[in-house]
């Protein structure tokens, strides 16, 4: 069954009603019953009882997402969120990175001292534990200079930043949170079918999926960057799905010349 998201965000957050100052399209919006006063929904198109939300010329009515707009906007919460989580993982990354810079040595000692608890079993199953690629990597890092390893934690700041300032924008479907997006997602692009080709895991082949999908279809979708009419149509777009939309299925009001 199709997913009716208007009727099911308007159960959800409720109506949202305008009365327009132009007499034949406000008779049309507007409807007396036994129980009161009601008004058409500028998101569903129900009859909704009560006073409306707001009032003033139809021009000026809120454009309220609706149809495929609402579910655009859906998806880029999703988005949204999932940006969010990673900026607060890489945040927690940055802090455990300041925390090793300034304790190495320690560190160091706890590591190497943990690490013979496990050489019983590995030399039972001969398993070189002491040049494993991870137990590698990890002693490697225990090299790198101070001051490299603040830079890096510093890079993650940003980066974190970066996400979040995302997430906020996609949540309330701003434009240029889309370019943000686009392009950021778009310039790690190479760094992960890198990490891809030195280590394949479900994880980053799945987060690479996403990201490639989620930069093609909010150009696509949003018309960035001049594709599929650019700005023009896409602002031409949420004026028909939104008032132009409900005043054609009321009646539309004639156009004097």
């Amino acid at each position: 069954m199709r997913r009716d998201w208007d009727r099911h965000t308007c159960a959800r957050r409720g109506h949202i009603t305008y009365a327009p100052d132009e007499t034949d399209l406000r008779e049309r919006l507007h409807a007396a019953t036994a129980l009161g006063t009601a008004w058409r929904c500028l998101r569903c198109g129900d009859f909704a009882l009560g006073e409306p939300h707001g009032s003033g010329p139809a021009e000026d009515a809120p454009l309220v997402p609706r149809g495929k707009a609402l579910r655009d906007l859906f998806i880029l919460r999703f988005l949204a969120v999932e940006r969010l989580l990673r900026g607060l993982l890489i945040v927690i990354a940055a802090w455990a990175v300041w925390k090793f810079s300034n304790s190495q040595d320690a560190v160091r000692r706890i590591f190497d001292e943990n690490l013979t608890v496990f050489k019983p079993v590995t030399d039972h199953f001969h398993y070189d534990l002491d040049h494993s690629p991870i137990v590698d990597t990890i002693r490697k890092t225990f090299d790198y200079r101070h001051n490299t390893l603040i830079y890096v934690a510093v890079a993650l700041v940003v980066y974190a930043l970066i996400e979040i300032v995302e997430a906020f924008g996609l949540w309330w479907g701003q434009r240029w949170a889309e370019y943000l997006t686009v392009v950021a997602t778009a310039a790690f692009l190479p760094l992960e079918g890198y990490e891809l080709s030195e280590h394949v895991s479900a994880l980053k082949i799945c987060t690479l999926l996403l990201n490639i999908a989620a930069v093609l279809w909010i150009m696509l979708s949003k018309r960035l960057f001049g594709l599929r009419g650019g700005v023009a149509a896409f602002e031409a777009e949420r004026h028909s799905a939104s008032l132009l939309e409900v005043e054609t299925s009321a009646g539309a009001l004639p156009q004097t010349a």
